[in-house]
């Protein structure tokens, strides 16, 4: 079927529908089978098609086999300039521009490795070619991302990399246990809820004005003075505090049950109502990610399959510039969890018994093998011996407080969640909204926005994510969802 679009026009006496009937949209594949190499210049390639006026799917095809044919001949065309300019360049490029790859790179630990599909390997096995690469590790959940995998662990040496921090600077997972028993949650659930949508904003750019904005010591710490791109970011970062954004974040409240008593912890056997968080550094930090990762670019020119995974020396000015500001959003990210979590057990009127959080999206300095390295931990949860955790599964299914078991050969880290087995795309079109009711009436979980994308089914079996990883952590609690908050509109995010 074609697709169709439509532009609104309105007049002054008169409003009409015009209508244009497209072919099927052009992907990558169809420019690889014309000659397109993978990378950079398929991106390029697409973009022309996203503004193409007039010109059927096979005469966009037609010129572009054209353009990679005599691209000096559409220099200087309106629609194939930068097309063709991109192709001259990538032509004139020589191997000695580029920083050489270890072509015998060691081989990493993987977990899971039947569920894991083959891009996330592939990634993986790129980063490990880098220079500055001491160890790696896949986790269970692992998949696809942008240079480093999703569940991707890697340890470098006085390096760090933007792109294997990922977008969402610090994101991480927050749980509180109330003084309040199961009974009480089933009693009240119109409370609950009044409660949640009251302390909790959700979605792209969305923030706190006036009144209604938070304060938290982050926002006075010295940091935000260091550069002018900082200073200037952090009204947005004001704004946003105490906010969830779009994607995968959520506040829901759910069930904890300790099956015996965590003495550690200092809670007692039982079943307790809690509240679990999912977000990051929103807009603050997605904006210091895509500063830095342009800057690295270009002071680190690696081979196309590894560009995304530019990185910057500890030596250089610059390098010391993103930790700083990676730090920064880090504390911000805590912040933001840490507005919400004070918000609703004040609107509940509960006592904290215990308070656990970690972060997934992060680059730290740790000792493995007896030297400093920078673990990169991109949708991985740190988990050395003795240190909690929460690994989710969805929003119908459990999810898990853990304690580390520090295996040296996972970077003492575990998966951060159960990880995808559909991308968002795929979700959308595979999934209905009548078939995500029945399977959250089926659980009794009350859904408060979220897309399509976010389905349970697009997750992999949590289950057989924490089988595959009973050598990483020790299951303390078991966390089953009840009520989830996320973005209404789903997969967007800042």
């Amino acid at each position: 079927m074609p697709n169709v679009s439509g532009e609104y026009i309105g007049l002054a006496k008169e409003k009409r529908i015009k209508f244009t009937i497209m072919n099927t949209a052009i992907n990558g594949n169809d420019l690889l089978a014309l000659g397109y190499a993978e990378g950079s210049l398929i991106g390029i390639a697409l973009k022309c098609n996203r503004k193409r006026t007039g010109f059927t799917k096979e005469q966009m095809l037609e010129n572009y086999a054209k353009v990679l044919a005599q691209p000096e001949d559409f220099l200087d065309h309106a629609l194939f300039g930068a097309l063709a300019q991109a192709i001259i360049e990538k032509a004139n490029e020589k191997p000695e521009d580029y920083i050489a790859l270890n072509e015998n790179p060691s081989s990493f630990a993987m977990y899971g490795e039947d569920h894991i599909e083959e891009g996330a390997r592939k990634q993986m096995e790129v980063a490990m070619q880098l220079p500055v690469t001491v160890a790696g590790a896949l986790m269970p959940d692992a998949h696809q991302g942008y240079g480093l995998p999703i569940g991707g662990v890697l340890a470098t040496k006085n390096a760090v990399i933007p792109y294997g921090v990922g977008v969402d600077i610090g994101c991480r997972m927050a749980l509180s246990v109330y003084d309040i028993p199961e009974f009480f949650y089933f009693e009240n659930e119109a409370k609950f809820k009044r409660e949640l949508v009251a302390h909790t904003k959700f979605g792209a750019g969305q923030g706190f004005n006036g009144q209604y904005k938070a304060d938290h010591e982050v926002l006075e710490r010295k940091d935000f003075a260091n550069s002018k791109f900082i200073q200037e970011l952090k009204d947005k970062a004001w704004s946003q505090l105490g906010t969830s954004g779009g994607g995968n974040h959520f506040v829901e409240f759910g069930i904890i049950e300790f099956e015996k008593e965590d003495t550690v912890l200092n809670i007692p056997k039982g079943k307790y109502v809690a509240l679990l968080t999912h977000s990051g550094s929103r807009g603050f930090g997605a904006t210091i990610a895509g500063h830095y990762t342009k800057l690295a670019k270009a002071n680190c020119k690696l081979p196309e399959k590894a560009k995304n995974l530019a990185y910057l020396s500890l030596d250089t000015e610059l390098g010391q510039e993103y930790w700083m500001a990676m730090n920064l959003a880090g504390d911000y990210a805590s912040a933001c969890h840490e507005v919400i979590h004070n918000k609703i057990a004040k609107a509940l009127g509960a006592t904290v018994l215990a308070k656990v959080e970690n972060h997934h999206n992060f680059a730290w300095k740790e000792i493995h093998n007896g030297e400093e390295v920078i673990v990169h931990r991109k949708g991985a949860t740190p988990a050395a011996e003795g240190v909690m955790g929460i690994i989710p599964g969805s929003m119908t299914a459990p999810g898990f407080l853990v304690r580390g078991k520090g295996a040296t050969e996972a970077l003492h880290s575990a998966s951060h969640g159960a990880g995808r087995q559909m991308s968002r795309t795929q979700a959308i079109k595979n999934i209905t909204r009548n078939e995500m009711k029945a399977i959250l009436k089926d659980h009794g979980v009350t859904l408060i926005g979220a897309g399509l994308d976010e389905a349970p089914m697009a997750y992999k079996d949590i289950n057989q994510v924490m089988a595959n990883q009973e050598d990483l952590v020790e299951v303390v609690a078991t966390f089953t969802p009840k009520m989830v908050r996320m973005a209404d509109d789903g997969s967007r995010e800042d």
